[in-house]
């Protein structure tokens, strides 16, 4: 691919970002974070050098609104997670920061410590649980989004075979597909890998691809967002492999991963978690208990 290509659809991704982020955040998002208290005990769990530094940092790729993306200021990144991060921060006395990275790299950012933790709708699995541990904070799965009016009749994931379909590199999602792919004999499905999901989503709208495969809040995001809802349609409301959303804590950092927990677990107790997730329009992917490392194996599920 030319490089003018590629800035031609990074333009385009960028613009398509623009759009859901007009009207991504909600006027009433709540404050209730700015009242909350330093928890001594947990905020004493934290790495000598977290509390002296006053920061944590997290990786975040923004393009899955409702959970991250941009504002219309293009810097500032909302959503559910930064919303509970807030909380978990002010609870454990320190102030939460958001850097853009690639979703496909950022296990490694974190394993070499580039970055303190990764907020990103990432699925806790036991894959990644090689990599890192996980507090688990949401429930979803995968979702199949097409053009407005699925010129290509794409109905659930069989209907992918011989059919080409974009995706964010490093997803759950890929590997669905690549197993989606044991029903389609010789007419296999033609998988784009790309750096965003808002990437995938322009192969999508300029009609390069039948189908984004992608989370379901996200999926129900873009097809209902006033300024998207005409471009793109959700499928079904099945949600193929449901796992649980994990912000990923290095190995070695079991006070942290601690910290967070009860953090966490401290919001969920107040009822500012539910605040926020009503906020979001996502509390049906509300936990009740927090869990460190509670995803499973996925294995295919052919609705």
């Amino acid at each position: 691919m030319t490089t003018a290509r590629l800035a031609r659809r990074s333009v385009a991704a960028a613009a398509l970002a623009l759009l859901t982020a007009c009207s991504a955040a909600p006027a009433d998002v709540p404050r209730a974070a700015s009242a909350l208290s330093v928890d001594e005990e947990l905020r004493a769990l934290l790495p000598e050098e977290v509390r002296e530094a006053g920061v944590l940092t997290v990786a975040t790729d923004a393009s899955y609104p409702p959970a991250s993306s941009f504002a219309p200021d293009g810097r500032t990144v909302v959503g559910l997670e930064p919303d509970l991060m807030a909380g978990m921060g002010a609870l454990l006395g320190v102030r939460v920061e958001f850097r853009l990275a690639d979703f496909d790299t950022m296990l490694d950012d974190l394993a070499a410590h580039r970055v303190d933790l990764v907020m990103s709708a990432m699925t806790d699995t036991a894959e990644r649980q090689a990599q890192a541990d996980f507090v688990d904070y949401f429930r979803a799965g995968s979702a199949i989004v097409v053009q407005r009016g699925n010129p290509h009749g794409v109905h659930d994931l069989a209907g992918l075979c011989g059919e080409a379909v974009a995706v964010e590199a490093g997803t759950v999602q890929v590997g669905l597909l690549e197993r989606s792919q044991d029903r389609c004999d010789d007419d296999p499905i033609r998988v784009q890998l790309h750096a965003t999901n808002d990437d995938a989503l322009v192969e999508l709208r300029t009609g390069r691809v039948a189908a984004v495969l992608t989370d379901y809040p996200p999926a129900v995001f873009i097809t209902t967002n006033e300024r998207t809802q005409g471009a793109f349609q959700l499928v079904s409301d099945v949600q193929y492999e449901p796992g649980l959303y994990g912000i990923a804590v290095p190995r070695d950092r079991a006070g942290l991963r601690d910290a967070l927990a009860g953090a966490l677990q401290a919001l969920v107790d107040s009822g500012v978690y539910a605040q926020v997730l009503e906020t979001w329009e996502v509390a049906s992917g509300a936990v009740s208990e927090v869990t460190v490392n509670g995803g499973a194996p996925l294995a295919p599920e052919t609705p």
